[in-house]
């Protein structure tokens, strides 16, 4: 029987990314040699997530703490790219998430530096991030690092470990619509509030600088991030990567299953309702207002957003800007991760540190 397309739609999109952020690479052909049809994509993630999870807890057991730490990220990973383009099978969806959820709190600990959950109030709600923080007898900068649309807080991990490296604390974040808070809070426009309740909870906090935080997107991210940068005067630097300036007219051209999930994710009843609430997203008349230093990056093989979106955001942005196009680059230009993730990650630091 030929295999379903959409599998392999989806894996001719995302293979880079799967290997950037944390999918092994011999998994990942196994995986691929395994699922035929698109109904077993997330059943058959999470069988392998689950091998990994059993890797660590034998790890724990023996009292491997780094061993066992590595091997739960690495579950946690693959549990999500069961459920990341799922979210229309709520059952399968949520129990993939939940795992992924354990398996990530299993690794926190062991991680370097330990990741802290934290919660935000918002609305009756809360948002719900990681804060890492490099050693250090100072408050520390603090990059916060949005998700796109079909990806979460724990998937940003690896791309965190370079702002790390530089001395940033970073706080990866599902806000509204994303990952763990996408349950109770939907897709909105107000980033503004968003951020500016991150930015509350900081201050309360003695080892971060609330006073320096930037902002960070990737993808549908990267259209949060400098809206957020154009409504939150606080915002002190903003990286867009391959993030639509107009996401009503970015939609309806991109898969199906995408725009499903930003159905859900909208809580919208059917895909036209997501479409009109798609088009009240743009950055017409926002990016203006954007005057902290901005850097945009895009890839020129993107698939999914036009570079020409990230070119109008860097031109009509008040502040300091800066557009990086790489033309070899694909979507967040994960198959060159070894470019962007030093190039935003120095920008950052050399941003908020003032170096």
């Amino acid at each position: 029987m030929p295999r379903d397309p959409q599998v392999d739609l989806i894996f001719s999109h995302f293979t880079p990314r799967y290997v950037a952020t944390g999918v092994d690479p011999n998994d990942l052909e196994c995986l691929k040699a395994r699922i035929d049809r698109w109904d077993d994509w997330c059943r058959i993630w999470s069988d392998e997530a689950a091998r990994h999870e059993r890797f660590g807890e034998e790890a724990a057991q023996a009292g491997r703490r780094v061993t066992a730490s590595e091997s739960f990220l690495r579950a946690a990973i693959y549990f999500h790219y069961g459920k990341h383009l799922f979210a229309d099978r709520a059952d399968e969806y949520r129990a993939a998430h939940d795992a992924m959820l354990r398996c990530y709190r299993a690794a926190a600990p062991g991680m370097t530096p330990p990741a802290q959950h934290l919660t935000f109030p918002f609305e009756g709600a809360r948002l719900h991030a990681w804060l890492r923080r490099p050693e250090a007898a100072a408050p520390l900068p603090v990059a916060v690092i949005l998700p796109g649309l079909d990806a979460c807080k724990e998937e940003l991990h690896a791309w965190a470990d370079a702002f790390l490296a530089r001395g940033l604390a970073t706080l990866t974040l599902d806000g509204p619509g994303q990952g763990e808070s996408a349950f109770a809070l939907p897709v909105r426009t107000d980033w503004g509030r968003v951020i500016g309740a991150v930015i509350d909870g900081l201050k309360q906090r003695t080892d971060v600088d609330a006073g320096r935080v930037g902002v960070v997107g990737q993808s549908l991210g990267a259209f949060y991030a400098p809206l957020a940068a154009s409504q939150e005067p606080r915002i002190k630097a903003c990286i867009a990567n391959c993030g639509p300036y107009d996401w009503g007219r970015v939609l309806p051209q991109m898969p199906r299953v995408s725009q499903e999930v930003f159905r859900v994710r909208s809580h919208a009843a059917t895909i036209e309702q997501g479409h009109a609430i798609a088009k009240a997203m743009t950055l017409a008349g926002a990016a203006q207002r954007i005057r902290c230093p901005l850097l945009v990056v895009f890839g020129g093989g993107d698939r999914l957003i036009p570079p020409a979106e990230g070119e109008r955001l860097a031109r009509e942005a008040s502040g300091p800007s800066e557009f990086v196009l790489y033309p070899e680059g694909n979507h967040v230009c994960f198959n060159i991760s070894y470019k962007f993730r030093p190039l935003t990650a120095d920008w950052m630091a050399e941003t908020l540190f003032g170096k």
